[in-house]
Order: C-alpha cells, then sequence, then structure tokens
C-alpha cells in the first residue's frame, strides 16, 4: 500500500497530547489510527515522535495542532528544532473545518482525528519559529497594555472612592500606592522596550522612519510588530487586515442588504492599540481627517469611521515598513 501523505492531528492540554495518524492510502479513503495519548514535557515529545516514525518517512510526516493557549508551544519548538513539518491552527478555522464535515460529538479524540484530516484535505502554511527578540517584544508590549488597564482600573476606583461618603483614608492610600506601583511598572517595561529596539540599529532605524505618521507613536509600533513577528508571514494588505480582524464582513442575499460589520476575528491586542492612535491622527493628520469626515457624512456613524481610519494607519505602518521608507504629506499628488 503505497501512501502519499501522513497527517498527526495532535490535541493538547495542560498534561497530555491525544494523537492521531490520518494516511491517504493511493486510490483509496483516508484512514486513521487509533488515538495513542502521550504525557506533554520532553520524554512524551520523544515517545510521540518514535510512535510516528515506525516504519514511516518522516519527510512525509505533517504534525497539526490547535494554538491552545501556550500549552501548543514546547512541543511546537521541539518539533522545529528537528525540521520536521508542522502547522498551528487558530481554533475559529478548526471549529469552522468540523461544522463542514458535520461533525457533532466533541471529545479530545474527535479533535484529534478532525486536526489530522485537516492537515491532509487542507493546505496549511507551516509554522514558523518567532524570531526571539520579537517575542521578546510580544511578551513586554502585552505586559505593558495589561499594566495600563490595572492602572486605569486602580485610578477609576480611587475616583469612586475618594467621592464617596465617608471612605476609610487607609483604602485611599492604599489605592494610591498600588497606582504609584502600577506607573512605575509601566515605565519599567517601555524603558525596557527602547532599549530592546536600540540593541538593533536597524530596527530602530526602521521604527524611528514609521514615527512620522502623524498620531503614532513608538509603543503602537512595537506592538503590532511584535504581535506580527515584524511582518514575517504576511504577504500583503489584505492578509494583514484581515489578521487583525479588521476586515469588512458582507451580509447580502437577493433583495436584502444586510448591514456591514467588522469581523473583530482576527489580534485583539492589534485593534486595541489602533485605537488611540486612530483618534489622534484625526487631529494631525489632514488627509485622514478629510477621510473620516466623508465617512461620517455617508453613514453618520463616528466609530464605524474611527475602525476606517484605524485600518488605514495599519496599512500605512505595513507599507512603511515593507518599502523602508518615510511618511510624506500628499504622496500621491
Amino acid at each position: 500500500m503505497k501512501v502519499e501523505k501522513f497527517s498527526v492531528g495532535i490535541d493538547i492540554s495542560k498534561d497530555f497530547l491525544d494523537c492521531i495518524i490520518g494516511f491517504y492510502p493511493t486510490g483509496d479513503a483516508i484512514k486513521f489510527s487509533k488515538v495513542k495519548r502521550f504525557k506533554n514535557c520532553i520524554d512524551g515529545f520523544e515517545d510521540l515522535l518514535g510512535w510516528v516514525e515506525k516504519g514511516r518517512n518522516s519527510s512525509k510526516i505533517l504534525f497539526v495542532m490547535e494554538a491552545t493557549g501556550v500549552y501548543y508551544e514546547n512541543l511546537a519548538y521541539w518539533l522545529s528544532g528537528r525540521d520536521l513539518s508542522l502547522a498551528v491552527i487558530l481554533p475559529n478555522k478548526v471549529n469552522h473545518f468540523s461544522k463542514s464535515h458535520n461533525f457533532k460529538t466533541k471529545t479530545d479524540n474527535v479533535d484529534a482525528q478532525i486536526l489530522s484530516r485537516m492537515g491532509l484535505e487542507r493546505r496549511l502554511d507551516r509554522w514558523q519559529v518567532p524570531s526571539p527578540q520579537m517575542r521578546e517584544i510580544k511578551f513586554l508590549t502585552r505586559e505593558y497594555r495589561d499594566l495600563k488597564s490595572k492602572l486605569v482600573c486602580a485610578k477609576n476606583q480611587l475616583h469612586a472612592k475618594t467621592t464617596a461618603y465617608k471612605c476609610p483614608k487607609s483604602l485611599q492610600k492604599r489605592l494610591k500606592r498600588q497606582i504609584k506601583m502600577l506607573e512605575k511598572q509601566v515605565l519599567e517595561v517601555e524603558a525596557e522596550l527602547r532599549i530592546t529596539v536600540m540593541e538593533d540599529d536597524a530596527l530602530a532605524d526602521q521604527v524611528e522612519r514609521i514615527e512620522s505618521i502623524p498620531g503614532v507613536s513608538f509603543m503602537t509600533i512595537i506592538c503590532i510588530l511584535g504581535e506580527t513577528d515584524a511582518f514575517a508571514l504576511i504577504r500583503n494588505s489584505k492578509q494583514l487586515v484581515s489578521y487583525c480582524g479588521l476586515d469588512i464582513q458582507h451580509h447580502q442575499s437577493g433583495n436584502t442588504e444586510g448591514k456591514q460589520r467588522v469581523s473583530k476575528k482576527g489580534n485583539s491586542y492589534i485593534r486595541s492599540a489602533l485605537y488611540m492612535p486612530a483618534l489622534s491622527a484625526l487631529q494631525h493628520n489632514p488627509d485622514l481627517k478629510i477621510f473620516y469626515n466623508r465617512l461620517v457624512d455617508k453613514n453618520k456613524l463616528k466609530k464605524k469611521a474611527v475602525t476606517a481610519v484605524a485600518r488605514k494607519l495599519l496599512i500605512l505602518i505595513y507599507v512603511l515598513w515593507k518599502n523602508n521608507s518615510e511618511f510624506e504629506y500628499n504622496y500621491a499628488n
């Protein structure tokens, strides 16, 4: 029996890996092995690879897993370090694929089979290891946004307590100490990010050029770079917009024309990072101000227009990065 391709579906949890091997015999239907469970640790990874390679050509094997929190990362890096083909799929894509095959049961074994079948039936992009520098930036920018969120929450709490009737002074003092600590941590993370960027002259020069965009700050740029691995896997602006969940969903059937909405099925950190720069750009970028006013006059929806401005800024950052150029007013003219 000649086999054209093997696909190993791996359903990952905190402690275990539920694995199944799917294969395509020439001129026959897809077949699957029995599900086998391994521990989610180095010893389990070695046992998994030994089980998969028994009598099989490792060059034809594709490992397919779902991006489940952080539990998939150790296995992904371990397999990648051995030059094995690997695909990491977003959960929403796996869910849609499962529905297309009318799977009604959801168990670890079924999920592993779905992943294996997906590897055989679809042309999946191979997972690439993010650069250590961008991975560090990604962690730091996410910590920065978490700290800023906690800081806003603490300030709101302090305002509520100080305006309340006879709030204990001790409570207010603790909140003020908490705010002071969070502000210090925010500055520490930002300083660490700036040092990380300055250590790479090429990266620092590109970031400085992109900062020439009115309304776009250092933190916005570095957040987008960290979340996209410096656009390493981005092939065009449409793919980038879709990755960030800023693409438009259309609802139309016959004579019925539904509302157009932003999908929001993408990276929420980038969408959040672009909101305030979009508002700032309306004050400092005349071209985007004209674009915003035109959308408001047409649709009467200010929030929708701000989202469109954020999408414009994202594409502009991407284009400047790829072209290694600075922002210019009236470039088209």
